[in-house]
């Protein structure tokens, strides 16, 4: 009996149409969702199927990649770290952070009484 797994080259022309489909569908959400929902409520012009596909490149190149578990976790590790820390502190520690945090920040998103 053979062997059916896939060899590399096999498993190459696979992938290409799989990424092109998932390329076109994500593409034609894009446009669908913007043309339905924005030009009526911010009067924005309508996208093509291009446009959308280009929209949807740049925010992956702006915002990260769309999968959850990607190598591009740093944010999430420094989350982490200084919930670990945040949960370390004593309450003392805890107000000393948070008056330090508004002498360098200015208090932002508070009012002061001065």
């Amino acid at each position: 009996m053979r062997n059916r797994k896939f060899s590399k080259g096999k498993k190459f022309f696979f992938f290409i149409p799989v990424v092109a489909l998932i390329a076109a569908a994500l593409g034609y959400v894009v446009m669908f969702l913007w043309n339905w929902i924005l030009p009526e409520v911010v009067h924005a012009g309508k996208l093509n199927f291009w446009q959308a596909l280009g929209l949807l490149v740049l925010c992956r190149l702006l915002f990260g990649n769309f999968n959850k578990g990607g190598s591009n976790n740093r944010f999430r590790e420094k989350a982490r770290e200084m919930r670990s820390k945040w949960d370390s502190m004593n309450e003392e520690e805890r107000a000393r952070f948070k008056e330090e945090y508004r002498r360098r920040c200015g208090g932002w998103g508070h009012r002061n009484k001065e």
